[in-house]
């Protein structure tokens, strides 16, 4: 099973090209199946392999068109890395009762818990903020009488520095909660301006995923891979390592897509230091 896995946490609003534009709105990558946002494998794997020392980077990443048409190998080669989508495991909504609140469903929470070769059964609506009111989100009032006590919440939220923050959250039914996502994206109106800085044109909304939000995606070694996979991991999690925070995406001038990174076995070392201490 698969259980190699970084987590993104966001440090700014992350917006990763979709395939159509409707009307005056760009949107975002979207997964097909479940129109949730995502950042697609292909994003993640160029960023990385642009932060890939030039010896290493054909051998843990593959060669390139240019590589083969200027090189003396002329055979396009696959890498000993493969890295998979970004998936959301948390997202931060407004809350007119707790300031924010990170929601996610059981669908995403078993995608993610099935990756670490584990099954869960988290009820909808668990959440740790039962105290006999009424949640208010910016787009819905959960009613205290349906929300559950979930005293194992913890668990199921990275243990790093930047996820912190991330301590009022509720678990929505997965239609209910694709809504509430859709809702709670980031939406900037931009316009364009002429040589007389006057409107030039419509305005247009631009879609990103907001900062705070928790994601993660799967790495692992090809089957093709030639050598050791151990070290295959090492040179992967050095490159980590020296890059804690990372920038994917689009607008990076306008500090856009700028994410904190940390290693699954990261985030394990930190949570039994926190179950030693207390």
């Amino acid at each position: 099973m698969m259980s190699n896995l970084v987590y993104l946490y966001l440090l700014s609003p992350l917006h990763t090209g979709g395939t159509t534009q409707e009307g005056n709105l760009l949107g975002i990558a979207r997964e097909s199946h479940t129109d949730l946002p995502y950042i697609p494998s292909s994003t993640i794997r160029g960023r990385l392999r642009a932060e890939t020392p030039d010896g290493k980077r054909a051998l843990l990443w593959g060669n390139t068109i240019d590589d083969v048409t200027e090189g003396t190998d002329k055979n396009l080669k696959q890498g000993a890395l493969w890295i998979g989508d970004g998936s959301v495991l948390w997202l931060p909504v407004p809350s007119l009762s707790h300031g924010v609140v990170w929601i996610s469903c059981p669908m995403l929470l078993q995608r993610w818990k099935r990756l670490q070769g584990e099954t869960v059964n988290v009820p909808e609506y668990s959440t740790n903020l039962k105290n006999g009111k009424p949640v208010y989100l910016k787009d819905a009032i959960l009613k205290d009488e349906i929300l559950k006590e979930w005293n194992e919440w913890q668990k199921f939220i990275p243990s790093s520095d930047a996820t912190a923050s991330v301590k009022r959250v509720l678990v929505l039914p997965d239609q209910h909660c694709a809504t509430v996502i859709q809702m709670g994206l980031w939406r900037q109106v931009k316009v364009k301006l002429d040589e007389h800085k006057t409107v030039d044109g419509g305005f247009r909304y631009e879609e990103a995923i907001p900062p705070d939000t928790v994601m993660y995606f799967p790495w692992g070694i090809t089957s093709q891979a030639n050598g050791d996979g151990n070290q295959f991991s090492t040179d992967f999690q050095s490159i980590l390592t020296s890059q804690s925070v990372l920038q994917i995406g689009g607008q990076e001038s306008l500090g856009r897509g700028f994410v904190q990174l940390s290693m699954a076995n990261q985030a394990k070392a930190e949570n039994s230091k926190q179950e030693a201490t207390v």
